[in-house]
């Protein structure tokens, strides 16, 4: 797949630094936009041709309320062409919480002595990977501090483990891993391990502002961090995700550093970020600096938008970090996964106790409802719960994935595979109010397809309703 490329004053190599924060600002410092130029812009992201800076600038400075609705109403638009009403599931489980680096703004840190440390023993891995399977989980994310003993070998016998794990018919088939960045042979054997996705958030883009955040340890190499996932590639290891912490610095500036980002990857590798995340800053254990950049709900919705026009194919994560209301707000504007039942302190999902102690965990969750109550209300906002594992597993990652996808094959394919798990889920986990709701969404998707794929989903439906798990396209 060839991109368009874009010159920059750095230009893409390779394993290279790639930001020049005077260019990024240079962009944002222009003149107030037109509405001409600003629909201009939409009718382009909406032919889904991904965005340049210069058009991703004009949009952050769009800041009228009706030029606002409009970006927000065609962020909305452009989620129903590439994604249909899909909202894929999974959930986060933290590992390990030990961490050399001592970040200001996280609760791991490694200054912060009231942190509870802990590794998750083997049977307690095991453990907590059951009541996730218990609940219908298909979807994990593995999450570690940034410690010598979560080593790579390590993290890939964790993995190993994961899909080893069967409770009835529930088994974990994609597990993506946030991490510390690894050379290219450790990441190699996080393919090996077969591992989904690779995140590594850069936290802050901006070179100096990253200093002030981050003390001591390994993290404070921010060329290092900034090239970890060139090292992914170069390592055969395609599918990645990038992210920015929202709110250490202006949110417009790291908006358009995760394009830019997305624009060095596709420049030097034709594949850009698998998914971009970007949390807010939260609650932690003992966190004490300034609210300056911190990131307003209004201000927080508009930037999701932006990045949805900016970036049409690129999946689009929103945790639990953020409340309930503002969730179910905000995936309309393009997010495209989220976490649900989310538990972040260690050991908590086999015990089934709540996120209660900031001391132990590495932030605070503000949407708390469980996996089966969000899959209820997403089915009452007539979206589509999916737990499809199919591109992973087929070996549409990387550059096969943007072939696959940007021609428009996401919603022939993907749509019936969301049908398929949310049938597995009705039939393994559902409750009978959730299992009508469901099944009445299911025909409603069906009859979106074409005949011939109406046909081939209603005989994999019976399958599965026969007990024959596991079926996708």
């Amino acid at each position: 797949m060839i991109f368009s490329p874009q010159t920059y004053r750095i230009a893409d190599k390779p394993m290279e630094p790639f930001i020049d924060a005077d260019e990024i600002w240079d962009y944002l410092n222009t003149k107030t936009p037109t509405a001409e130029r600003v629909h201009e812009i939409i009718e382009k992201s909406l032919s889904k041709k991904r965005l340049n800076l210069e058009e991703v600038a004009v949009l952050i400075n769009a800041d009228t309320t009706e030029l606002i609705q409009l970006i927000k109403e065609g962020a909305r638009t452009l989620k129903k062409k590439v994604y249909g009403n899909r909202i894929v599931l999974f959930a986060p489980l933290y590992v390990g919480s030990k961490c050399a680096n001592n970040c200001v703004y996280c609760g791991f840190r490694s200054s912060n002595t009231h942190a509870v440390r802990k590794t998750l023993s083997e049977q307690e891995l095991i453990d907590e990977i059951t009541a996730l399977e218990e609940n219908g989980q298909k979807r994990l994310i593995l999450v570690y501090g940034e410690h010598s003993d979560y080593s790579p070998e390590y993290i890939a016998d964790n993995v190993r483990t994961a899909y080893n794990v069967k409770k009835g018919n529930g088994e974990i088939r994609r597990i993506n891993i946030n991490a510390a960045p690894m050379e290219i042979e450790e990441f190699r054997t996080m393919k090996k391990a077969g591992i989904g996705t690779f995140q590594v958030f850069q936290e802050t883009y901006h070179p100096e502002i990253y200093k002030t955040y981050h003390l001591s340890g390994k993290k404070t190499d921010y060329e290092y961090r900034l090239t970890s996932l060139d090292r992914a590639q170069e390592a055969g290891l395609d599918d990645v995700g990038i992210g920015a912490l929202f709110g250490l610095y202006d949110w417009r500036f790291e908006l358009m550093a995760l394009v830019r980002h997305t624009n060095h990857l596709e420049a030097c590798y034709n594949v850009g970020p698998h998914t971009i995340s970007f949390p807010r800053i939260k609650d932690a254990s003992g966190l004490n600096f300034g609210d300056k950049y911190f990131v307003n709900d209004h201000d927080f919705a508009r930037l999701i938008a932006i990045l949805r026009l900016a970036v049409p194919y690129t999946g689009l994560i929103l945790t639990a970090r953020e409340p309930e209301h503002l969730r179910d707000e905000i995936i309309q504007y393009g997010v495209s996964q989220i976490d649900g039942g989310t538990k972040i302190e260690l050991g908590t999902y086999a015990k089934q106790e709540k996120n209660v102690d900031l001391d132990k965990g590495q932030f605070k969750i503000n949407d708390d409802r469980s996996l089966s109550q969000i899959i209820d209300e997403l089915l009452e906002q007539e979206m589509l719960p999916s737990f499809c594992t199919a591109c992973y597993r087929l070996g549409r990652t990387g550059e096969h994935f943007m072939e696959f996808s940007v021609p428009g094959f996401i919603k022939r394919f993907c749509t019936p595979n969301a049908i398929l798990t949310l049938a597995e889920y009705i039939e393994d986990y559902a409750n009978k109010e959730t299992a009508e709701k469901g099944w009445l969404a299911i025909d409603k998707n069906i009859a979106t397809l074409d005949e011939e794929m109406q046909h081939s989903v209603k005989g994999k439906i019976e399958k599965i309703k026969s007990g024959v798990r596991d079926l996708y396209y």
